[in-house]
């Protein structure tokens, strides 16, 4: 087995012993992304909305910096901080995951206890090239 790592400035740096994403045969693998700007590295302002958008343009940039797409993801874990945050965490990934006309990948949605720097969501995938 060959293992890619995939990494963009794109998203925020891995700030421990991860990689942003690995390739290996045809799928990649994205380690979660939480709401971190890529340029200050801090966590974005706002609620879960704002905070799912960026985890959603994390994960976007390191997809198409491994040749992927949103298109292409054909699994995704969330992990939430609060549950009744699932309808509006929900929307967004709707419009970047399943938009008309996009099959929907298969996806698992916990309640956590915690998360990195406190934040309120955060999301790995899988995707094929």
């Amino acid at each position: 087995m060959s293992k890619h790592v995939i990494a963009t400035t794109g998203a925020p740096a891995a700030i421990g012993p991860y990689s942003q994403a690995i390739r290996t045969g045809n799928l990649i693998f994205t380690a979660g992304q939480i709401a971190l700007d890529p340029v200050t590295q801090q966590v974005v302002p706002g609620g879960i909305t704002e905070q799912t958008t960026r985890v959603l343009e994390n994960l976007k940039a390191i997809l198409e910096a491994a040749g992927s797409s949103m298109a292409q993801v054909v699994k995704a874990t969330v992990f939430l901080k609060d549950f009744n945050d699932f309808a509006a965490m929900n929307a967004v990934y709707g419009a970047y995951l399943a938009p008309e006309g996009v099959t929907a990948p298969a996806r698992t949605t916990v309640e956590v206890a915690r998360l990195p720097k406190d934040v309120l969501v955060e999301i790995e995938l899988v995707a094929e090239v």
